[in-house]
């Protein structure tokens, strides 16, 4: 990495995905666009005015980043090629003078609320929620003066930067062990190369609602003894009832046991769209049976050559 790479991510500067950005080599030094929105970052990488976006996609508690899930989904293809983990911790913010029994109003994205409820709910039971685009963002807003709110639930770091900015509590995350998982998304290319510790995402659309139509489809990775770390639906919005699964599975598509469900996910559903296979940020290698290996795959189509071949 140079400083001639341009990343985008969901700003604006500060937020946990930046801090994402700047666990990939090279990031601190090379050029980084914060953008309001998942769909902006992702769309000046289709349009070829970033090398890569970060972008939150899964948290802990919350699950699955929907913007995110759905971006990826449609459109132009893009590619997964990193991801990086960020321990999530919460600090509420005011402007200089503004007390706890000040604040009527609290602003923050909605996954930072839904993980600071608890101590909402215990020490400003009262205080009503306004929808920020980011924690940054809602932060940042404090600065302006017509905000719409009195107080801001961001990261440490925004508050640590802006001095226009008061911490009246720390470490208000109603679970400490919260954790965002970030992808940076690139153009397609080459695979990264495979590690022993991978992940495997793809999106399959529901090609027809019948019973054990899902089983097919889990059946591809099971029968193949591919582990999946997380599976989830969301409506394609073409009508009610008409979803599409987005699915991280345990390994490479370099592996056999891998190629070989992506080829079964493909006879089912040709629309299968392949997101990328990359490093796990845990470094957690795959758990692989003995049959269910390279080797036991090789063997496999090996013997039935050689009936093929008549020998």
């Amino acid at each position: 990495m140079t400083s001639s790479v341009t990343y985008t991510f969901l700003g604006p500067e500060g937020t946990f995905t930046e801090a994402a950005l700047l666990q990939v080599p090279g990031a601190a030094d090379a050029t980084r666009i914060p953008c309001t929105n998942v769909n902006t970052a992702l769309d000046r990488v289709r349009a070829g005015e970033a090398d890569a976006a970060m972008v939150p996609i899964e948290n802990s508690v919350e699950g699955g980043v929907t913007a995110t899930l759905d971006a990826i989904a449609t459109g132009q293809e893009l590619r997964i090629i990193r991801e990086a983990l960020v321990p999530i911790t919460f600090v509420l913010v005011a402007r200089p003078g503004v007390e706890l029994s000040d604040i009527k109003r609290i602003s923050t994205h909605g996954h930072a609320w839904a993980q600071c409820r608890l101590w909402v709910d215990e020490h400003l039971p009262n205080a009503d929620y306004v929808p920020g685009s980011s924690t940054a963002a809602s932060a940042m807003g404090l600065l302006e003066d017509d905000a719409p709110y009195e107080a801001a639930i961001c990261a440490p770091l925004v508050a640590a930067e802006q001095p226009g900015l008061n911490v009246l509590a720390e470490d208000i995350g109603d679970n400490p062990e919260a954790v965002t998982r970030f992808i940076l998304v690139s153009k397609p290319g080459l695979l990264p190369d495979r590690t022993g510790a991978d992940k495997t995402t793809v999106v399959v659309p529901l090609p027809e609602d019948h019973p054990g139509a899902l089983m097919e489809i889990l059946d591809q990775f099971a029968s193949r003894g591919v582990n999946l770390s997380r599976i989830e639906s969301r409506p394609t919005g073409q009508y009610l009832g008409h979803y599409f699964f987005s699915i991280d599975a345990d390994g490479h598509a370099t592996d056999s046991r891998v190629a070989d469900a992506l080829a079964g996910l493909h006879r089912i559903s040709p629309a299968t769209r392949f997101l990328g296979s990359y490093a796990r940020a845990d470094k957690q290698p795959a758990v692989v049976a003995p049959h269910t290996s390279d080797a036991a795959f090789a063997s496999a189509h090996a013997w039935v050559d050689s009936i093929l071949k008549g020998s």
